[in-house]
């Protein structure tokens, strides 16, 4: 590994200054691309896990791992940790990193080189089955945020909790309810599978570089699906048609789904909806209930 950190310090999490040697070591910029912002306040990484409850008995998995600010807070608890890391050279350099800030960790990381949305099966610690995280805890790229968190919980169904910073307009529509301002189809989708709320408001000051948004805390617990006859993709398809047209009544919104304004009409009443109702004003329930009920022939 090019990189070579200093001996193991007195506090292994990265500072400032920590942050940029090592950047600087990697020839490391973080990139709007990728939507890297990395975290440079120990203190903030701390209350993020202390937030999320990690102790010693989880297995986390985390996307995103960047440096590894956060990494290491999570491996401090004695926690066990996936990385998802898309950068190969990060990825590379977070076990060299784990193994000189906080070497009683290294056998507690497992780094997985790959874009999340491609992860369909975490790798085994040595001598176990693939890894089943009970918990995610990640500072999500702001361009990606959504379709990350949406496939990890399709994709890790052994996912229970998470602990997600996203930016702060992100985190308000996850947790938003039906027929508020910011309700819409990240937050019809978010719950399906769990209940998201908004926690702590995070500063941009502790990001390096510091972004042009504030970020939130979002926490995540999984829940079960509605019972419903539909299966997920024809109920998220509801879902994505109801808000095409944000202003649209369902019975014009959902006409093109349906096959007509008057079929959309007729699976919205025998859901038990009024068509004249906006997508907004529907929970996830409501959804599925009408996804139930599209004609044959549509």
């Amino acid at each position: 590994m090019s990189h070579d950190p200093a001996p193991t310090p007195a506090d292994p999490l990265l500072g400032p200054a920590d942050v940029r040697a090592l950047s600087g070591a990697l020839g490391i910029r973080p990139t709007k691309t990728l939507g890297q912002n990395f975290v440079i306040d120990p203190g903030t990484v701390r209350k993020i896990v202390r937030t999320a409850g990690i102790t010693a008995e989880d297995v986390v998995v985390e996307v995103g791992p960047g440096l590894g600010s956060l990494t290491l807070a999570l491996l401090e608890t004695g926690a066990r940790v996936v990385a998802i890391e898309i950068d190969p050279v990060l990825a590379e350099a977070l076990p060299v990193t784990v193994a000189a800030r906080l070497p009683e960790a290294a056998d507690r990381l497992l780094v997985v080189r790959s874009d999340a949305m491609d992860v369909t099966e975490l790798p085994a610690f040595p001598g176990e089955g693939p890894a089943q995280p009970g918990a995610l805890v990640a500072n999500l790229p702001y361009n990606v945020a959504v379709p990350v968190l949406l496939t990890l919980l399709e994709r890790l169904p052994s996912l229970r909790t998470g602990l997600v910073m996203v930016q702060a307009e992100v985190a308000d529509r996850l947790a938003a309810p039906p027929g508020s301002r910011t309700y819409g189809v990240p937050s019809a989708k978010a719950a399906w599978y769990a209940r998201a709320q908004r926690s702590a408001t995070i500063g941009r000051t502790v990001f390096w570089p510091v972004p042009n948004v504030d970020s939130a805390l979002v926490r995540i617990e999984r829940r079960d699906p509605p019972s419903s006859t539909a299966s997920r993709e024809e109920v998220f398809a509801v879902v994505d048609a109801a808000f095409s047209q944000r202003r649209k009544t369902l019975r014009s919104a959902l006409a093109a789904w349906a096959g007509s304004a008057e079929r959309a009409a007729a699976a919205v009443t025998a859901a038990g909806l009024d068509p004249t109702l906006r997508g907004e004003r529907l929970g996830i329930t409501d959804f599925a209930r009408i996804a139930e009920h599209r004609g044959p022939d549509a």
